[in-house]
């Protein structure tokens, strides 16, 4: 009996003691499980905050300085201007205010033809690209050249093209078709704003492109052919089937566009240099003319700070009023 007694003693685990008390409290699986992402994403979210949040607030910061090139050296130390830069940009009665308003006014118009333009040919490539044909890869690969070749190389050879004596265009236009009665100059006066929609069509309708034609992916064929049985024709059903159904993509892309057209700085840049004419003067190129031309950095920053202010504003109110709509349609 008491040997019996002794063996179950011995078979039984001891009993914790003070060091076995003080187990290391375990994370919840759940808590892993959400927190493991976050973590993976943070040395991307510290090089965020460290390429483009951190100049964004030096750039407000130094819109209430007054950076000229007599401060620029010392910078950190520059007078303190309050709100005179934000004062002398916005005053549109000035010689300051007055070329940011218009170059406003062009960027805005070039704005809305570009992307209007990119979204239309894109579109419908896009719809013309579902069909089963020969050679639609070949297609496609050469649609998205342009998107896939480097900005300063593309625009450069747009740049070449664009000459007056020498150029392609002229050539074409004047001597073989005989559009022209004299070779129009297209990288200065009134024809530089078309120059500069040209080649930032051509740049930007491959990526409306890429986009619809994988949101047309998602479309299923069965709607397609069973509008074509009650008999919708082709517009028939791009109106009522396709657009609809592209209202999630188009959101987004047309965002997109806006955003990268709005402040696209390397077209023009490349184009005319750092003078553009007043025709093709977008508020980026004005901007980087105020703060690196006439070395008005504080002038500069505040207009800079303005188009951040206007882009945001703008795009929450395209959030906003698209995703109602969305909702409005789907209820």
């Amino acid at each position: 009996m008491s040997e019996s007694v002794t063996a179950t003693a011995a078979r039984r685990p001891a009993a914790p003691g003070p060091a076995g008390s003080r187990r290391r409290p375990r994370i919840p699986a759940r808590l892993r499980k959400i927190g493991l992402p976050y973590l993976l994403l943070l040395p991307a979210l510290l090089l965020e905050l460290l390429v483009h949040l951190v100049p964004m607030v030096i750039g407000i910061w130094m819109a209430f300085k007054e950076i000229t090139q007599f401060s620029i050296a010392n910078w950190g130390d520059a007078p303190w201007a309050g709100l005179d830069n934000f004062a002398l940009a916005v005053d549109f009665n000035a010689p300051v205010g007055e070329a940011l308003l218009r170059s406003f006014f062009t960027t805005c118009l070039f704005t809305v033809l570009s992307v209007g333009l990119c979204w239309c040919i894109g579109t419908a490539a896009a719809v013309f690209m579902q069909d089963n044909f020969r050679g639609r890869g070949i297609l496609r690969a050469l649609f998205l050249t342009p998107y896939a070749l480097p900005v300063y190389a593309a625009v450069i050879t747009w740049a070449f093209m664009f000459q007056r004596d020498y150029g392609l265009v002229n050539h074409v236009l004047t001597d073989q078709l005989g559009l022209t009665g004299d070779r129009p100059f297209w990288l200065i006066g009134d024809n530089a704003f078309v120059a500069l929609l040209t080649v930032s069509v051509w740049k930007g309708w491959p990526f409306a492109f890429l986009i619809v034609m994988a949101g047309l992916q998602n479309i299923p064929k069965e709607l397609y052919e069973a509008a074509a049985i009650d008999g919708a024709g082709v517009w028939q059903q791009i109106r009522r089937i396709t657009l609809p159904s592209l209202a999630p993509v188009n959101q987004v892309l047309i965002l997109v566009l806006f955003l990268w057209t709005f402040n696209d700085f390397n077209t023009p840049f490349v184009l005319f240099g750092d003078s553009a004419p007043e025709s093709a003067d977008l508020i980026s190129i004005h901007i980087y003319q105020s703060s690196f031309v006439t070395w008005n950095f504080g002038s500069g920053s505040a207009m800079s700070a303005l188009l951040l202010l206007f882009l945001l504003v703008v795009t929450a109110a395209y959030l906003l009023v698209t995703s109602r709509g969305r909702k409005s349609s789907d209820g």
